[in-house]
């Protein structure tokens, strides 16, 4: 019974939670329609605070972070700060987010590769297969006549394809017989 009890009571105080967080986002939401209308100045005499703008370093900013100031004077105020003291606005370049990590460890530049999308590495492709044909330009002599383009093409001796296994060894072998892994633990025979 007690169980059931402490679940109801979980349950009631539950509701009643999400009652008082519901009025509290009802006021909210009504105190900012209520300041929508009024200008940054009526605003501020309101809830007694001077002008951001004109704070510098050594004033109190913490007033203005108040969940009553409004987020747009919250940040004018903020902006103010940081102009305001210069170990705030020194921008050192220690920060691990000014870096783009993007780039890899090349410094700030971009990574340059062969590669294509949807083709991969496509000109180490086609290098292997000129070099599997033969075919070997000759770009290290410098063609007297630019309009010439010199190709030579290599002889090779042609490859004998054998057979990795003699057939006849392929007869006399034993069928595949699948291999099953055998514990033996101590104190026992095979």
């Amino acid at each position: 019974m007690t169980q059931a009890g402490s679940l109801w009571s979980r349950r009631r105080a539950a509701v009643a939670a999400e009652a008082e967080a519901d009025r509290a986002l009802q006021e909210d939401l009504a105190h900012r329609e209520a300041q929508a209308d009024k200008t940054d100045a009526e605003i501020l005499a309101e809830l007694d605070l001077p002008d951001p703008e004109n704070l510098k370093m050594g004033d109190d900013f913490a007033a203005f972070m108040s969940k009553a100031v409004p987020e747009h004077l919250r940040k004018k105020a903020l902006r103010q700060l940081w102009r305001s003291n210069p170990v705030l606005a020194c921008v050192d370049g220690l920060n691990d987010y000014d870096e783009d990590y993007l780039t890899g460890s090349f410094g700030n530049d971009p990574i340059k590769t062969t590669y294509q999308v949807g083709k991969g590495l496509m000109a180490h492709v086609l290098e292997m297969e000129r070099q599997e044909n033969g075919v070997v330009e000759a770009d290290d002599a410098a063609p007297e006549d630019e309009e010439e383009i010199v190709v030579a093409t290599v002889e090779s001796e042609p490859v004998i394809d054998e057979p990795l296994f003699d057939e006849a060894d392929e007869s006399e072998a034993e069928p595949y017989k699948p291999r099953r892994m055998a514990f033996q633990f101590e104190g026992e025979q095979a």
